[in-house]
């Protein structure tokens, strides 16, 4: 049985790829803060789904402990790791950007170092899309990225560079995943999705920066999830896309999607468009498709249908909860 240390473990994205880890019979010790970013009852019924699995262990601890980190280490033996825990969020990089650094960034730092001082010889860690702002589309993964326009986008980048580092170092297999726009049940309730569907039930309104008109690559959790786990295979240093590799979708059609699923309409209050936010995000995924064997498989309308059958099927705790 495969041991794997995944970080963000209370996250959206790590609890679903946890969920898998330990369907295909690995065991998982899961890290998390439980910071406040968002509704930290949230993150706890993630973590309480998943410790009803013998398979899962959780550790309630923050990446920038070296300390702590230290001894997690050498109380296990991990075959790999996958490094999901992160500061998210474009918009609040701006009003806290020290904590973007040391969490994204030096966070990433103290997962190298032990890793390297114990012997573990594969990393699987989140990146971002965000880091394509300006380029032509669809991006690829050999695009020059080095103009970010966030301190989040930022310090994603530094934490990439710094993985190219200990790889070459020290020779640690890399696989990098630059993920779009994930969204699907037990979703990030600062994201557009789930803070739309709720909204709209309960008639209150939705913010939208900009006309509607931007648009993304949107890529169901599941399908995230399935890509991040086919990376722990043995790659040497490589950065992958994982997104929905069609044509992107304008958040207005997704608006409409929204209204038309819950059989109510969306009061809308625009606001002007983020100078930190992209106008469009579309992936090239030809390279998850080759080395990875992945592309995903859940279309826009089948994976909102699944958000707000699980958002009317949790209503009656989520409406408590501050999107």
């Amino acid at each position: 049985m495969q041991t794997i240390l995944l970080t963000g473990a209370a996250g959206f994205i790590g609890s679903k790829t946890t969920k898998l880890l330990l369907k295909n019979n690995c065991r998982v010790v899961g890290l998390d803060n439980l910071n406040d970013y968002y509704d930290v009852r949230l993150k706890k019924f993630r973590i309480n789904e998943l410790s009803q699995n013998d398979g899962f262990s959780f550790i309630k601890t923050d990446i920038e402990d070296s300390a702590s980190l230290n001894k997690i280490f050498k109380d296990n033996d991990f075959e790999a790791i996958i490094h999901l825990g992160a500061r998210a969020g474009v918009r609040y990089s701006l009003e806290n950007p020290t904590v973007y650094f040391t969490t994204n960034t030096m966070g990433t730092l103290n997962i190298l170092e032990a890793m390297r001082h114990n012997n573990v010889k594969k990393l699987v860690m989140a990146s971002t899309s965000s880091l394509y702002a300006g380029l032509p589309m669809p991006f690829t993964e050999s695009s020059r990225v080095d103009t970010p326009i966030s301190p989040y986008a930022a310090s994603k980048k530094a934490a990439e560079v710094l993985t190219y580092t200990y790889h070459n170092l020290f020779d640690i297999d890399v696989s990098i995943l630059r993920y779009f726009t994930v969204y699907g049940p037990s979703g990030r309730p600062d994201m557009a999705i789930l803070r739309f569907i709720k909204k709209i039930d309960e008639g209150n309104p939705i913010i939208v920066f900009g006309d509607g008109t931007q648009s993304r690559d949107f890529t169901y959790i599941n399908d995230i999830a399935d890509g991040t786990i086919k990376a722990l295979k043995p790659l040497g240093y490589e950065i992958i896309n994982l997104g929905g590799g069609n044509n992107p979708v304008e958040l207005n059609e997704v608006i409409k999607t929204i209204e038309n699923l819950l059989g109510k309409k969306a009061v809308i209050d625009e606001k002007p468009f983020q100078a930190v936010d992209m106008k469009s995000t579309w992936a090239d995924i030809s390279k998850a498709k080759k080395l990875l064997d992945w592309q995903p498989v859940i279309d826009l309308n089948d994976g909102l249908e699944n958000t707000v059958k699980w958002y009317l099927e949790n209503k009656d705790w989520l409406k408590d909860l501050v999107f």
